[in-house]
């Protein structure tokens, strides 16, 4: 019988829940046990593909395709467990669900009501998601609830998790709760009111927490941590210090070393082998131990919330210490670019262009792409910033003045980007798209199979064939393949199906390769990923040459 673990929050949003969530399951993995993920999103919408970078951060995508909340890309970054449609839902899919059953007269007539047809269907929702990825044989489900204790928005979760707490008995489900400890400068002390309002509040609603993680600056000294536990009415050594850290994948180490993962299997009857924590301590070990350090120019129009490029920024963590290096990341706004010319560039050891969509910012990185390309600077684009470089390389090399993608100009003269009407999904069905069509419903995503060219610098990462996620609309078009590649470019995979471009680059650079899919989306700490590693070692190679030659 699986069971669960549900986390919550509470003060205020963003103090990690995510990274929480997944340390208890990297550690409770680490103890020979199976281990799925969910998260519960509480907002309306049917899913994060259509919402700003600015208000929701980056949109991660499953194998199967779906576009779901950053944090499952911390689920898969700290567990083994890959994650996939049914382990991300809104409160948009349930809504939708319970609808359709009404339509279709499921509920005999009843009126429908939040209580008991929403908060089952939650239920019905969250076991789906449990089952998923062990089948009948997952020892634990984590179960992250967003939002925070309060929002009107996530009651009927936190009702649903009460209910189905209470349904599965005794030692068959455990509450976590994430909540603040704020450090007042004035005052020179930490304040436990937040928390306590906090669980109280929780209490109300008839959940109370197994284990409190308290998050803070600082350590928390044992006066507060008592004072926590006395009016929070959960055990002394439930309480527990989680501290800002310099590294997420300190927090494994960080919650074990407080008994966190013995208070869960207590709570949840389990007696799994003792924990070991080893590869997380080889990780922090080369974090805190690089032999180089890289500096790499990201080239982007949401720089001003880097949690928009999440998991693009941990896949450079991951290669660094696949490199013994660090890797230090320079966010450059394209439209300063644009602006103000290229000089910002000058000093970086790599040039790296993420995905991204819309017009705005796209001048700026064509003429991060040029300096790249003509400098020798080792470069990467991945899925806009692979197209940008088409259209930067049909411009300059191949002679085809004015070329562009129609997604940003639909009268170029020279198309070479364009949206591509047809095309197979993973199951083989082929969908349909063109400019008018819903932005959430004519995306390529998901996995999927290309083989590669033999001799490439593709090949000798990948080898014969690479299996990437991809999300974007746009597609390189083939119809001026032929004068690229006569013009020196290479396309080096290309789909099995549509035989449409997923991977150019330029043979006579040090380093120049764009790619259509989102590479980031498969990395992960313990294995690196081999794409990144490359580039790293590109940027450690160009760097190197660079001071031999200021030394010359």
């Amino acid at each position: 019988m699986t069971k669960y673990v549900f986390v919550t929050g509470g003060v205020v949003s963003s103090l990690g829940k995510g990274i929480a969530a997944a340390s208890l399951a990297a550690i409770l993995e680490s103890r020979g046990l199976r281990v799925t993920m969910l998260k519960l999103d509480p907002y309306i919408n049917v899913d994060p593909g259509t919402m700003s970078p600015f208000q929701h951060g980056e949109v991660f995508v499953t194998e199967d395709g779906a576009e779901t909340d950053l944090d499952l890309g911390h689920y898969e970054r700290f567990v083994s467990t890959p994650m996939r449609k049914v382990n991300n839902f809104t409160t948009g899919q349930i809504y939708e669900s319970v609808l359709r059953k009404e339509r279709r007269g499921d509920y005999l007539g009843k009126t429908v009501q939040v209580i008991p047809h929403i908060t089952n269907e939650i239920q019905d929702f969250v076991a789906r998601g449990a089952k998923a990825a062990w089948g009948e044989q997952t020892d634990v489900a984590i179960v992250e609830i967003g939002g925070t204790v309060g929002d009107i928005e996530s009651l009927p979760f936190l009702e649903a998790a009460r209910q189905m707490s209470l349904r599965l008995g005794r030692n068959n489900a455990a509450f976590v709760h994430l909540t603040l400890v704020p450090f007042i400068p004035s005052a020179g002390e930490l304040k436990t009111k937040p928390t306590q309002h906090s669980v109280q509040k929780l209490r109300e609603i008839g959940i109370y927490p197994t284990v409190l993680l308290c998050r803070a600056d600082r350590p928390i000294p044992d006066d507060e941590r008592a004072k926590i536990s006395m009016f929070s009415n959960v055990p002394l050594d439930a309480v527990i210090s989680v501290w800002d850290a310099d590294s997420i994948y300190k927090i494994p180490s960080m919650l074990h070393k407080q008994g966190v993962d013995s208070l869960i299997c207590d709570a949840l009857n389990l007696t799994p082998p003792p924990a070991d924590l080893a590869v997380w301590d080889r990780l922090v070990h080369a974090i805190e131990n690089p032999r180089h350090e890289v500096r790499i120019g990201m080239v982007g129009k949401y720089v001003d919330l880097t949690e928009s490029y999440k998991s693009l920024t941990e896949a450079l963590v991951h290669a660094g210490i696949h490199t013994n290096s660090r890797v230090v990341v320079e966010y450059l706004d394209s439209e300063v670019l644009e602006k103000e010319g290229t000089d910002g560039l000058k000093g970086l050891d790599a040039i790296l262009v993420p995905g991204g969509f819309g017009k705005r910012g796209t001048e700026g990185k064509i003429a991060a792409i040029r300096y790249a390309r003509e400098n020798g600077v080792p470069y990467l684009g991945i899925c806009l910033g692979m197209q940008l470089a088409v259209v930067e390389f049909a411009r300059h090399v191949a002679g085809l003045g004015g070329a562009n993608s129609t997604e940003f100009d639909p009268s170029a003269p020279h198309p070479v980007v364009a949206l591509i009407s047809e095309w197979q999904d993973r199951e083989g069905k082929v969908e349909r798209r063109d400019a008018d069509s819903d932005l959430g419903g004519t995306m390529r995503k998901g996995a999927q199979r290309c083989p590669v060219t033999p001799g490439t610098r593709a090949y000798s990462i990948y080898g014969s064939e690479v299996n990437e996620r991809h999300r974007h609309r746009y597609e390189v078009n083939n119809v001026y393949a032929k004068r690229l590649e006569d013009a020196g470019m290479v396309i080096s995979a290309r789909t099995p199906t549509e035989n449409l471009p997923e991977i150019m680059e330029l043979p006579d650079h040090p380093w120049f390769m764009g790619v259509q899919f989102h590479p980031e989306f498969t990395s992960t700490p313990r294995n690196g990923h081999p794409l990144f590693t490359s580039y790293i070692k590109a940027a450690i190679e160009a760097q190197e040459k660079a001071a031999k030659a200021g030394k010359a």
